[in-house]
C-alpha cells in the first residue's frame, strides 16, 4: 500500500514507519519541520506538512491508500487534537483516502466498574485531564464526520519502549486488561496493531483498542 504517516518522528509514528517499511509498503513520512528528517529511514519519502491543515493533508493524501495520524500535541496545546482531527477527516473525505487515527484511552470504559471511563475513575491524574478531554472531543469529531472512511485506535492505558512480540488482544470500547488488571503495549506492538488494521480493515467507521 501507499501510506502517508503524520507524526512520523514521534514514538508511535516512528515505530509505525518502521513496521510499514518492513512489510513492504511505500511510506510517506510527514514532519511539521525538517529538523528531524535524519531520523526517518531512507526507504521512506520525507515530506513537510501539518495534519491540522486540510490543504496539506489533501495534498499528502491524494493518490494514497491510507493516511495514519500519530500526532501528539505539547502540554498546553491539547486543543490541537480537535483541530487536527477536523482537518484530517475533512481532507481525507475530499480525496477518498482511508484514515487511521491514533487517539487516546481516556474514553474507554474500565472493566468491572459498570461503565465508568478511564478519565472518570477516582484518582485519574489532574495533569491528564486536558489531554483526556481533548481526546474525547477528537473521537467525537471522527464519529460526526460524513464521507470519511475513518478508524480510531484507542491505545492501552500504558505505552512503553519494549520488544516487538506481534501478540495482542483486541477490544472495542472497553479497556483491554490482563489478569493483573494491567493494560499495556510496547510502541513496537502498537505499530503492529496499526499495520494489521491497515491490511485487514476490520474496524472501519469505528473505534477499537488493543493490549497484551
Amino acid at each position: 500500500m501507499r501510506i502517508t504517516i503524520f507524526g512520523a518522528a514521534g514514538q508511535a509514528g516512528s515505530h509505525t514507519v518502521a513496521e510499514a517499511l518492513d512489510r513492504g509498503h511505500r511510506v510517506t513520512a510527514v514532519l511539521r519541520t525538517p529538523d528531524r528528517a535524519r531520523e526517518i529511514p531512507r526507504a521512506a519519502e520525507v515530506r513537510i506538512g501539518d495534519a491540522a491543515n486540510p490543504e496539506d493533508v489533501a495534498d499528502l493524501a491524494d493518490g494514497q491508500d491510507l493516511v495514519i495520524s500519530a500526532t501528539r500535541p505539547a502540554a498546553g496545546r491539547e486543543s490541537e487534537l480537535i483541530t487536527t482531527a477536523t482537518g484530517l477527516t475533512a481532507a481525507t473525505a475530499r480525496t477518498g483516502t482511508r484514515l487511521l487515527l491514533v487517539g487516546g484511552a481516556a474514553t474507554l470504559t474500565v472493566p468491572g466498574t459498570g461503565g465508568v471511563t478511564v478519565m472518570d475513575e477516582p484518582g485519574f491524574p489532574e495533569s491528564l485531564h486536558a489531554i483526556a478531554r481533548a481526546c474525547a472531543d477528537q473521537l467525537a469529531v471522527c464519529r460526526a464526520a460524513t464521507g470519511t472512511d475513518w478508524t480510531y485506535l484507542s491505545p492501552p492505558a500504558q505505552l512503553h519502549n519494549g520488544a516487538r512480540t506481534g501478540r495482542y488482544r483486541l477490544g472495542r470500547d472497553a479497556l483491554v486488561v490482563d489478569r493483573h488488571g494491567r493494560s499495556a503495549l510496547s510502541y513496537a506492538d502498537l505499530a503492529v496493531v496499526l499495520l494489521d488494521e491497515a491490511e485487514r480493515s476490520a474496524h472501519r467507521g469505528m473505534r477499537f483498542t488493543a493490549a497484551y
